[in-house]
């Protein structure tokens, strides 16, 4: 059991690393799923440093926002965009009768914000144009903002007061959960507003909204098109002189999936690291418990050899033996990451995953740590006297 245990510790340590963070990667990715492959966001900030080299806050904060203005010359100019939207925010309290919900996403967005931003509506509708444009006072909530205002009534229909405006609710957004860390965050916990009538609650000009406009390519159309084909209306907007630098930020998912790339390849590197000593002192573990099962065996191997067993025969039953003890050692290994993993995963939202793959791979090493392990020893048997054997034995 001492034997396995190393064994057992250092599959657990790699196995478990692989699987909890590939989960992770899997869940960011699929919420930068949400941002679409062809989809440009104008904002004010890029993600990552546009020299590739260091972010400088300081000149991109002397830049101007994207203004409403500059979406409708999108919207107007653009050969390459299928759908744009212009979408701002901020933190404000929600009520309903005697409850209020406090510092709630209040997220307002033009027309095509569905058509560009991936979600689905549990009931209800989406705002209609007419609405869009002439700023209706009609919102939808999250799936946690109807929980709470909600708890034992039927939302759509009702009116709610958002910074002492009224707007009545037209639509019930479905639980995405808060793997949704990107494209805006989660709505589990927003209500979107028509930007029209956001205008009467906030300043959709001002930096602290964060104003963006978010365009999506026409389906064929390769990004790198919309974006250039974007930089060439907003430099005319922005009239900036051809040696200018740009005065916006040209965002796109995969800007994010590098970065994400990187940092996790990072990560499972420290992971192999860390289990790979765990599985280096299981390794000398087996190999020093099948030194002593040879030597306790000595009799046994002589009577063999002396009845006919080839070195071939003994190096290999000692070789599956090592290879047996380890594969039992990094099964053990695994079965605690499934337990622990189902343990999680009712705990969490966050779903880990142990992958067939990760179970393949955590059983390939045993059996490697175990064929290595186990052949100096196997190759001691092999290779002893039959006679030698026998007298040493009694």
């Amino acid at each position: 059991m001492l034997t396995l245990l190393g064994i057992t510790i250092g599959i657990f340590a790699i196995i478990s690393v692989l699987t909890v963070f590939k989960s992770l990667e899997l869940q960011v990715r699929e919420s930068l799923s949400v941002l679409g492959d062809n989809v440009v966001y104008v904002q004010q900030f890029p993600w990552v440093p546009e020299d590739g080299q260091e972010y400088k806050w300081w000149d991109y904060l002397n830049r101007p926002t994207p203004s409403y203005e500059e979406y409708e010359l999108i919207e107007k100019l653009s050969d390459q965009t299928a759908h744009a939207a212009f979408s701002v925010s901020g933190m404000r309290d929600i009520k309903f009768e005697n409850r209020t919900l406090e510092d709630i996403l209040l997220w307002a967005n033009s027309h095509d914000f569905d058509k560009v931003r991936s979600f689905d509506l549990e009931d209800g509708r989406y705002f209609t144009k007419f609405e869009s444009n002439s700023g209706t006072n009609v919102a939808i909530i999250g799936h946690t903002v109807a929980e709470q205002l909600f708890p034992y009534r039927y939302p759509i229909g009702k009116e709610i007061k958002i910074s002492g405006f009224k707007a009545t609710i037209i639509g019930v957004a479905v639980k995405e959960g808060q793997n949704q860390v990107v494209g805006g965050g989660s709505l589990d916990e927003a209500v979107l507003i028509p930007v029209k009538f956001a205008a009467k609650i906030i300043d959709i000009n001002s930096r602290r909204a964060g104003p963006m406009i978010i365009v999506k390519g026409k389906e064929g159309v390769p990004v790198q098109f919309l974006v250039d084909d974007l930089r060439g209306v907003l430099r005319a907007a922005r009239s900036l002189r051809p040696r200018e630098k740009d005065s916006f930020a040209l965002n796109q998912s995969s800007m994010l999936s590098a970065g994400i790339g990187q940092i996790f390849a990072v990560i499972n590197l420290v992971g192999w690291i860390i289990g790979g000593f765990s599985i280096i002192v299981g390794g000398f573990g087996i190999a020093n418990i099948m030194f002593v099962s040879v030597k306790e065996r000595t009799k046994l191997i002589g009577i063999q050899k002396a009845l006919g067993a080839k070195k071939r025969f003994i190096l290999l039953q000692f070789l599956f033996e090592s290879t047996l003890l380890s594969i039992i050692g990094g099964s053990i290994g695994l079965i605690i990451i499934f337990i622990g993993s189902l343990i999680a995963n009712s705990r969490m939202e966050f779903d880990i995953i142990l992958t067939p793959g990760n179970i393949m791979l955590g059983l390939i090493i045993s059996a490697i740590i175990g064929l290595v392990s186990g052949y100096a020893p196997a190759q001691s048997a092999a290779k002893m006297n039959p006679v030698d054997a026998i007298n040493t034995a009694f």
